[in-house]
This record gives C-alpha cells, structure tokens and sequence, in this order.
C-alpha cells in the first residue's frame, strides 16, 4: 500500500470494502466463488489498484478465479465509479495474496532454529554434575 501517500490508502481501504460487497452481492460468476480482498495497493497516481485475494478451500494459485476476477474486472470498476463518486477510478489488477503463506514458512524457519538452539543447549548439559556448560 501507498504508506506515504494517505489518500491512495485510504482510497484502497475503500475499494477493499466496495469490492467485498460487490464479489459477495452482484458479482454472479461461478469461478469467483469464495474470493475474499485481503488489500488493496494503489499507487500515488490514484490511476491503478492491485488488488490481492485468497480463495478459501484453496491451497495456491487458482487459474479459473484469476481468469474469473480478470473477466470482471471491468464490471467491477464501472461499479466502484458510480460509488466511489471520484475522478478517475482505478484500474484494477487481481493478484493472489501470498503473505500468509510467507508467514507461515518463517514462523517455521523460527522454531526449527529455536528448536535447534534448545538441543544444543541440553546436548551442553554435564551428566556428572547436572550444570549447563556455558556455551559462549
């Protein structure tokens, strides 16, 4: 998102709502089934949004909702025109969200390194005494 620039944010936290509500009430495509905006990043121009989404019962990209949000991506603008009551509406563009995931595999990468740590700590350990050997 547009973090130095508030009206493109809080242009897309609006397009982000708008679009909820339209995918869930007027948008009767059957491949755009349980889409759900996770954000939308509009650049400082206000000329174009990126619009990210996760497809629940998905695991990764699916080409039938990509196709699906790119066909109504016209439809889905003209109708944030007429809400929106702006100049020019963005233009959109449809993106899987991939953050969760991202996030995921580094709250893995951290336990399997704390897990780590804490084997070469008890491996440390003196079996005559039971003291932990400072390791350094």
């Amino acid at each position: 998102m547009a973090k130095d620039n508030p009206r493109a944010r809080r242009l897309g936290e609006q397009i982000q709502r708008e679009l909820g509500e339209l995918l869930r009430r007027d948008v009767k495509d059957e491949r755009i089934g349980n889409v759900t905006i996770t954000a939308v990043s509009v650049t400082g121009d206000l000329r174009t949004a990126r619009v990210y989404y996760l497809v629940f019962g998905k695991d990764g990209p699916d080409p039938k909702v990509q196709r699906g949000l790119e066909s109504a991506a016209g439809f889905l603008r003209n109708a944030l025109s007429k809400s929106l009551m702006i100049r020019y509406t963005p233009t959109l563009s449809f993106e899987l969200d991939t953050s969760i995931e991202h996030g995921v595999r580094l709250t893995q990468l951290i336990d399997s390194v704390t897990r780590g740590e804490k084997a070469d700590l008890s491996a440390d350990a003196s079996p005559e005494d039971g003291h932990v050997i400072d390791a350094g």
